[in-house]
């Protein structure tokens, strides 16, 4: 073998030892992040798409300085709890919109109608089901897939390649995460709660006045109506809320990540 050979080998291998910590942190990213971990999209689309983002990823990633191209099982378990930890810190996002479906689709008397999420393999109430789509509409339409794609170049250069081990801090910081999701379901729905419940004591307080009056009949035909009316004209402050939540949950992923990077 010449040298020309011995150096075309040696940086082939390397080249496939950073593809393959590349496609792990990747992966891990793509499988939880919302928009892409939804299970509409294909399997062999998502595969397609992965491969692709690490194989342009790869040139540039090998060259940032303290990437660490080495082929251990540290680095693997490395780049697979920064996947997660990306991945599960945006995955709040859809569950507060699903949390928030919920909560509303109680109050409108829609909590034992189920169906099949596209976004998710189980059913789910039919509130939820209209929180999660329009949500991931809102994040189409408003380019933070884009944004997310970016956040991930960046990711490489914040805590290169084989840097990264997952520490007591980061389970600490999404536990907190997935508290703060209840919180935020419950702001989204607001308006609707607030006008249902009104709704319920006004009809309460005219069954009072007037005893005959069908209170049973006409409190869930009000409340549906009234929620949905409520829904409609609450829509337009979605995009600034889902927006913020999005953004501060990635600032979080960049956080924990940073946290995590190790100094060899």
């Amino acid at each position: 073998m010449t040298q020309g050979e011995g150096r075309a080998v040696r940086d082939w291998s390397i080249f496939l030892s950073v593809m393959i910590l590349a496609l792990v942190r990747v992966s891990g990213i793509v499988a939880f992040a919302p928009f892409f971990s939804a299970v509409s999209f294909p399997l062999r689309v998502k595969a397609g798409f992965t491969l692709a983002v690490t194989w342009l990823l790869a040139p540039l990633v090998a060259t940032l300085p303290g990437a660490h191209a080495s082929l251990t099982l540290p680095a693997l378990l490395g780049e697979l709890s920064a996947g997660l930890v990306y991945g599960l810190s945006l995955a709040f996002v859809n569950e507060m919109l699903v949390f928030s479906g919920q909560i509303v689709g109680i109050q409108m008397s829609f909590s034992l109608v189920n169906l099949l999420d596209p976004n998710t393999p189980v059913q789910s109430p039919l509130l939820s089901t209209i929180f999660s789509l329009m949500g991931t509409l809102v994040l189409v339409a408003a380019g933070l897939d884009r944004v997310l794609l970016a956040s991930l170049v960046r990711s490489f250069r914040a805590v290169p390649l084989g840097t990264f081990a997952l520490g007591q801090e980061q389970g600490m910081a999404l536990t907190e995460a997935a508290g703060g999701v209840f919180l935020a379901a419950l702001e989204l729905a607001a308006p609707v709660l607030a006008a249902t419940l009104l709704v319920e004591l006004s009809i309460g307080l005219m069954g009072k006045i007037s005893p005959p009056l069908p209170v049973m009949s006409l409190t869930v035909p009000l409340k549906t109506l009234t929620g949905f009316a409520v829904l409609i004209a609450s829509l337009a402050l979605w995009p600034r809320f889902i927006e913020a939540r999005f953004s501060g949950l990635l600032d979080l992923a960049q956080q924990l990540l940073t946290a995590g990077r190790t100094r060899g």
